[in-house]
């Protein structure tokens, strides 16, 4: 399995993203890297995508299947393709605050310690449904890692398609994420454009 080992801080330097939206709360004193001369379409359209795979911690054959059936779907392609990011079920336990990073998340979700209507699930990328049930397992209910988790993430405010019950560590899926739902700054115009080239 590929697995993406540079430095958080560095890879956030060079696409200009803020270690907050990973849920580092660390800022880094450097500036972000500057171009001495002006990107071309393609290399802006580039980054948009690399900035998109890293922020959801997708690699580059995962990311075109999903714009593959955000393409399918009806509506806008690009609408389509961030919702269907939000609804995989590591962002998800991210989302609902029962993990500090979305790699943790995915790391919780991979060792068995997250349910989807009460039914354990171990694969990250499981999209997750309106109307299911995602909650931590019992025997995970008393982990450090999740009770750490819920006491950084208190005054992070969970999205409006997001329902959370913390006494019992479960939250529910109201409804699929609209693209003014998601607040993270990717144009995804500009990676449709680059795929539909």
């Amino acid at each position: 399995m590929a697995v993406d080992r540079t430095p958080v801080l560095k890879r956030c330097r060079q696409l200009g993203i803020d270690p907050v939206v990973m849920g580092i709360n660390k800022t880094s004193n450097r500036e972000p890297q500057r171009r001495r001369r002006q990107q071309s379409e393609y290399g802006v359209q580039l980054k948009e995508k690399q900035k998109a795979k890293f922020i959801y911690g997708v690699l580059e054959d995962q990311f075109h299947k999903y714009y593959d059936l955000a393409k399918k779907r009806p509506g806008i392609t690009g609408d389509n393709l961030m919702s269907i990011l939000e609804c995989r079920l590591d962002n998800v336990v991210f989302r609902l605050g029962f993990a500090r990073t979305r790699k943790e998340a995915r790391q919780m979700v991979t060792h068995g310690h997250i349910c989807v209507n009460g039914r354990r699930v171990d694969i990250p990328s499981f999209r997750v449904r309106p109307g299911e049930l995602v909650s931590v397992a019992p025997k995970a209910k008393e982990l450090l890692v999740v009770k750490s988790a819920l006491v950084s993430n208190e005054r992070v405010q969970v999205p409006a398609w997001l329902e959370i019950d913390i006494e019992k560590l479960q939250g529910s899926v109201l409804s699929l994420p609209t693209r003014d739902q998601i607040d993270l700054d990717i144009n995804e115009q500009l990676i449709v454009e680059l795929y539909s080239k």
